[in-house]
């Protein structure tokens, strides 16, 4: 059976993700040339590694919402960033319960990464 040459020097064996030989897909510059050519790879609308510009501007409508789903959509339909530095966030002074929640749920992960 015949060996799989990589993607970008053609010489050697495939060892690594997005079909490059080791040398290869370590070396700068090259690994970003090929894209990932894994079916668990994120992918689609505003997921891309490229950077996309930003939208002209900030939504006030609250994460979660219907109107920020719609915002995001639009966004993604227009090739934009889907988020914006100065969207409105939701404030946690206002929901403290929700934000004691999320501490419960990050202590145990910060604990077993630190």
């Amino acid at each position: 059976m015949r060996a799989h040459l990589c993607r970008h020097c053609h010489a050697a064996p495939i060892s690594r993700p997005r079909r490059l030989c080791w040398s290869c897909y370590y070396t700068p510059g090259v690994r970003g040339r090929y894209p990932s050519a894994s079916r668990f790879a994120r992918q689609g609308l505003g997921l891309s590694q490229h950077s996309r510009p930003l939208p002209a501007s900030p939504t006030t409508a609250l994460p979660g919402s219907p109107e920020k789903i719609a915002a995001l959509e639009e966004r993604a339909l227009l090739g934009l960033a889907l988020w914006h530095p100065d969207d409105a966030l939701i404030d946690r002074r206002a929901y403290p319960r929700l934000h004691r929640q999320a501490r419960k749920v990050r202590a145990p992960i910060a604990a077993a990464a630190g």
